[in-house]
């Protein structure tokens, strides 16, 4: 009987102390209310503990110059960009998926935390950022520093490609390799994932934001048509793409003639686009090639096997996917609805922290 009683007593104890602990957060949840945040360079979105993603908006912030008064975040900010007097400037206020400006940054977080938390709670939210992989130290405290500033108790980081590979609902805890292609708006990040880490990982500053500066330069260059930000993105959504489509597709766009000095409107191809942004496409797939070049080779057999998953903003560029097949003769799959990969990641790691402790970033002030 005694030794039956001393074999019970320690699981005994562990039940009481998950029971506890369960409780304990049971506690937390109801005092607070958690969020997981995909802070992205031309996107930001909010994934609310028990919820799911209740906000995606531009990352723009409109202000007056002089007093620095903020008139407009987000979606209504993001339709100034081009159209603003030289009294109010729209600012992105990320650059190459970090922080450019940090006051700025910290008021649209602020913003955009007290839009998704409605209710009041007695305690501050835990938040989990994203973050690229291949952020500094410096950038590190920047986002940290920000979201406490904007009203975490806590905060947490992921690198992206981790966010969306369990944002997909990839195994990052077995040993087989994994491999992600996160493209957003500032940085394409590519990453062999296996064991709740990056084994392998190449992050490189050209994105979405490159694209668009690419059909700009090329129409500017070629045929003497200024065109703006939102028309080149656009152009890039509606017919851009990255392989030869089976029946190649058009558009009107409108600019200013650089030589007349007037409005003028011109029609476009996406054999145009695609030679357009050719050098970036290139960047992204010489950094692919780079990243397979770095993984062993027990993992490339898992990725022969599993094949590159796609998200991102960029993975919606027309005949990616195509492209990085007849480069690197692997599977590429497109995830699905690729935008939200990252955010939903987040989402995942908030609902179970004690599964995913291992793949977050504690950020304490020190």
């Amino acid at each position: 009987m005694s030794d039956t009683n001393i074999i019970m007593a320690p699981a005994e104890e562990l039940d009481l102390e998950q029971t506890t602990q369960r409780r304990e957060m049971s506690w937390f949840s109801f005092l607070s209310n958690d969020i997981g945040i995909d802070l992205g360079t031309a996107n930001t979105l909010i994934y609310v503990r028990g919820a799911s993603i209740v906000l995606n908006e531009p990352s723009v912030v409109a202000l007056e110059k002089e007093t620095g008064k903020i008139l407009a975040v987000g979606i209504s900010a993001k339709e100034m960009i081009g159209r603003t007097p030289d009294s109010i400037s729209a600012i992105r206020p990320l650059k190459d998926g970090v922080i450019a400006d940090f006051d700025i940054t910290e008021t649209m977080l602020s913003y955009f935390i007290k839009r998704v938390i409605k209710h009041r709670y007695l305690m501050k939210p835990r938040i989990i950022i994203s973050v690229p992989s291949g952020i500094t130290e410096v950038e590190k405290r920047a986002v940290r520093d920000s979201a406490e500033n904007a009203g975490a108790r806590e905060v947490f980081l992921i690198p992206e490609p981790m966010a969306a590979a369990i944002g997909v609902g990839l195994p990052v805890d077995q040993p087989s390799g994994s491999m992600v292609i996160d493209i957003g708006g500032g940085t394409s990040e590519i990453a062999v994932i296996a064991l709740n880490d990056i084994v392998s990982n190449t992050s490189i500053r050209v994105a979405g934001d490159e694209l668009d500066e690419a059909i700009i330069l090329y129409y500017k260059k070629n045929y003497n048509l200024l065109i703006g930000e939102r028309t080149a993105e656009e152009i890039k959504l509606k017919i851009g793409s990255a392989y030869p489509l089976d029946k190649e597709e058009s558009m009107e766009i409108k600019g200013r003639d650089l030589v007349a000095g007037v409005p003028k409107t011109m029609e476009v191809t996406s054999s145009q686009i695609r030679e357009a942004i050719a050098e970036p496409v290139d960047a992204i797939i010489d950094g692919v090639r780079l990243s397979l070049e770095q993984t062993a080779p027990e993992l490339a057999s898992d990725i022969l096997e599993r094949g590159i998953i796609l998200t991102g903003g960029g993975a919606l560029l027309h005949g990616l996917d195509k492209r990085l097949r007849q480069e690197t003769n692997l599977p590429v799959i497109v995830a699905d609805d690729p935008l939200t990969c990252v955010a939903r990641g987040t989402g995942k790691c908030l609902e179970n922290m004690q599964q995913y402790s291992k793949v977050l970033l504690k950020s304490r002030r020190n």
